[in-house]
C-alpha cells in the first residue's frame, strides 16, 4: 500500500514540478551522508518511508512545509505533520536556525536539515557546532579549467608572459591553489604582471616562481552558529536539551525548580542570545 502511494505521489511529482522555498528556506541536505540505496528507510514504518524517499529526492531549497508536501503527497496535513516528527525522532531531519558566519549580516535564515542516514543526537549536537564535515561540491569536468584559462589569456595583458598550452597545463594547478584560498582573477593578474623585469627570459619560470613565493595566506574561516529547534513548540535550545528533536516541556517533562542564587553572567548572556534569536521575525516556519 505504502509502495503504491509513493508511487503515486511520484508520478503527481513528475507531473507537477515540486515548488522551491524562498531563497535562503526549504530543505537542507545534512552533510557526510551514505551512498542512496533502495533499503534506506526499510527500518521506518511505511507511511514514514515512504515521505522520507520523497524528500530525499527532493533538491535542496525545495519547500517542505506541511501544506506543500500535501499537495504532492497522497497524505492529509495532519498526517504529514505527525510523519515528520516521527521522522525527526528518528535522527532523519531536524529543525533550527543557522547564521551564516563571515555573512556580514546579522540575520538568522530557518533551516531544515534532512539525511536519509539516521543520526543520533550526539551527532546533531557536533553538526550544530560545526564540527560534521560539510558536503563535498560536485566535481566540475570543463574542458580547460578556470586556472588554465587565465593562464592560455596572460599574454593578452603582458605579452611578455605568453604561455604555451602545455606551460599553462602544467602551471595550472598551482593557480588552482590560488583559487581555493579566495583569490579573484584581478588580484592574480596583479601579482603575476606587476613590475616585471625587462626582458622576461623564461614566462614560465617567472610565473611558476610567483605563484609560489606569492601564494595568498589560507583564510581564516568560522564555522556557521545553529540552533535547533523543538518541534512540536518552536523552541530554542542547545542540542542536549532537545533529544529526538523534543524539549522537555513537549515530552511531558515538569521543569526543575527555580534557583534561589542568581545565575552567573555567563548563563544570562547564552539564554539572551537564544532569545533574541527566537524573536527573529520568520517568513516562514519550514514545518508547521
Amino acid at each position: 500500500m505504502a509502495e503504491a502511494k509513493l508511487s503515486a505521489a511520484f508520478r503527481s511529482a513528475h507531473a507537477d514540478p515540486h515548488p522551491m522555498a524562498n531563497p535562503g528556506y526549504g530543505k537542507r541536505s545534512a552533510p557526510d551522508q551514505h551512498p542512496r540505496t533502495n533499503h534506506d528507510f526499510a527500518h521506518l514504518p511505511p507511511r514514514e518511508a515512504a515521505i522520507a524517499a520523497y524528500i530525499d529526492r527532493l533538491p535542496d531549497g525545495a519547500d517542505i512545509s506541511v501544506k506543500t508536501l500535501a499537495k504532492h503527497l497522497p497524505y492529509g496535513q495532519c498526517a504529514l505533520r505527525t510523519a515528520l516528527n516521527n521522522l525527526q525522532r528518528a535522527g532523519h531531519l531536524r529543525r533550527g536556525r543557522e547564521h551564516l558566519a563571515d555573512s556580514g549580516s546579522q540575520r538568522w535564515i530557518t533551516r531544515t536539515w534532512f539525511t536519509r542516514t539516521a543520526r543520533d543526537d550526539d551527532w546533531w549536537a557536533a553538526f550544530t557546532k560545526g564540527d560534521v564535515p560539510e558536503p563535498r561540491a560536485e566535481p566540475q569536468r570543463p574542458t580547460r579549467s578556470r586556472a588554465h584559462i587565465l593562464l592560455a589569456a596572460l599574454g593578452r595583458t603582458a605579452p611578455a608572459l605568453s604561455l604555451s598550452e602545455a606551460e599553462c597545463a602544467q602551471l595550472a594547478p598551482l593557480l588552482t591553489e590560488w583559487f581555493a584560498r579566495g583569490a579573484t582573477d584581478d588580484a592574480v593578474l596583479r601579482a603575476l604582471t606587476n613590475g616585471l623585469p625587462t626582458p622576461v627570459h623564461s614566462p614560465a619560470a617567472l610565473v611558476r616562481s610567483r605563484l609560489t613565493t606569492k601564494l595568498p595566506s589560507e583564510p581564516a574561516t568560522r564555522p556557521p552558529l545553529r540552533i535547533l529547534e523543538c518541534a512540536d513548540c518552536g523552541i530554542p535550545g542547545r542540542p542536549e536539551a532537545l533529544p529526538g528533536g523534543l524539549c522537555g516541556a513537549c515530552r511531558g517533562e515538569r521543569a526543575p525548580a527555580r534557583p534561589n542564587t542568581p545565575l552567573p553572567a555567563s548563563a544570562v548572556h547564552a539564554r539572551a542570545a537564544e532569545i533574541r534569536a527566537a524573536m527573529v521575525p520568520r517568513r516562514e516556519k519550514a514545518l508547521v
